[in-house]
């Protein structure tokens, strides 16, 4: 509970969490040392009151998870962050391991953004693509809408604890939908909160989709902030005469993708797509295992796959024809192969 404990410390954010965090175990001790006197004063008063205990016991009562980063479970993707967040609150299911993207902008979008948002994160989650936005009006409401109609993962991170819904019309929405947050447990959403907000989405996804969005707007923050990360950025292109779409179409201009169908987001993701530029179900059986394989592997010749799989060199090369002619393995100059 130590580690829990300075996370909850008045005064020690993620900077100053880090900090500690960095000099192991034996920082817990030098607390004033690293950090001042009246800050350690602050830590183990929380330690002695039983902050954390008591915060713990508050988060399993509202069903919500506490992951630190000092745990396995904490995001990899946002430990790589500048000043990651010491702890988050998870409220449903969340898993690392699922191919994520982005979809956000603005609050006023118009109906044909609306409905382009909602149906792109329908596809991309009936793919097994966790739709990541923030539950704000308009073009987020619109994503996690979509991501639910395909059936498929939602992850919505908040500028507020993830027990106090903003908009508070989302709070149905939000009743079916993962939330994330890094603010404590009755936190109400403040001005700040969400620039710090958007630095999780960009950092969750794997690319970000703006749909529409003004000059002056949240979602392109979300934007800068994926492209430092290394993220993909894409843009639905607007009416070059509409003020809605004004900061969207400077994205295009400045180097971001084009998003023109569900596809462009695959192509993104490395997902292999079909003819109609929908997502490939994965393989099954032992052409699944192969296929597997050879996406750790990034490329192979038969004879590696057949040692490693235990199969012989014929069914290998019957399983990559097979694989082949369904779209998911491409066959590269000398005799190797990759998976799409």
């Amino acid at each position: 509970m130590s580690w829990l404990a300075l996370a909850l410390t008045p005064g020690v954010g993620p900077a100053r969490f880090l900090r500690v965090y960095a000099a192991g175990e034996e920082g817990l001790d030098r607390v004033a040392e690293i950090l001042s006197p009246s800050v350690a004063k602050a830590y183990r008063q929380v330690l002695a009151e039983g902050l954390a205990e008591q915060t713990q016991q508050r988060a399993e009562a509202a069903g919500v998870r506490l992951l630190g980063i000092w745990q396995d479970a904490y995001p990899p993707s946002l430990r790589h962050l500048a000043d990651p967040p010491p702890l988050l609150y998870l409220k449903g299911e969340w898993s690392p391991a699922r191919p994520a993207a982005a979809i956000v902008g603005s609050r006023r979008a118009q109906p044909w953004a609306l409905d382009n948002a909602r149906k792109l994160a329908r596809e991309l989650a009936a793919a097994g693509v966790e739709v990541v936005s923030g539950l704000a009006r308009g073009v987020d409401t619109a994503a996690h809408e979509g991501a639910l109609a395909g059936g498929g993962p939602t992850l919505a991170v908040l500028g507020s604890g993830v027990d106090v819904i903003y908009p508070p019309e989302n709070a149905e929405l939000a009743a079916r939908v993962t939330l994330m947050s890094e603010l404590p447990l009755g936190s109400g959403p403040s001005a700040g909160s969400f620039p710090r907000r958007n630095r999780l989405i960009a950092a969750l996804a794997d690319v970000v989709v703006i749909v529409q969005a003004p000059e002056k707007s949240g979602a392109l923050i979300t934007a800068a902030l994926a492209a430092e990360l290394g993220r993909e950025v894409l843009a639905v292109p607007g009416r070059p005469t509409d003020w809605a779409s004004r900061g969207s179409n400077k994205l295009l201009r400045d180097g971001a993708g084009v998003l023109l169908e569900p596809a462009d987001v695959f192509d993104a993701l490395g997902m292999a797509t079909d003819a109609r530029g929908e997502a490939l179900p994965e393989p099954e059986g032992a052409a699944g295992r192969l296929w597997r394989a050879l996406r750790e592997r990034g490329e192979a010749l038969p004879d590696d796959l057949a040692q490693e799989l235990g199969l012989n060199v014929a069914e290998v090369l019957g399983l990559l024809t097979q694989l082949e002619l369904s779209g998911h393995v491409r066959a590269l100059p000398g005799g190797r192969y990759e998976a799409v």
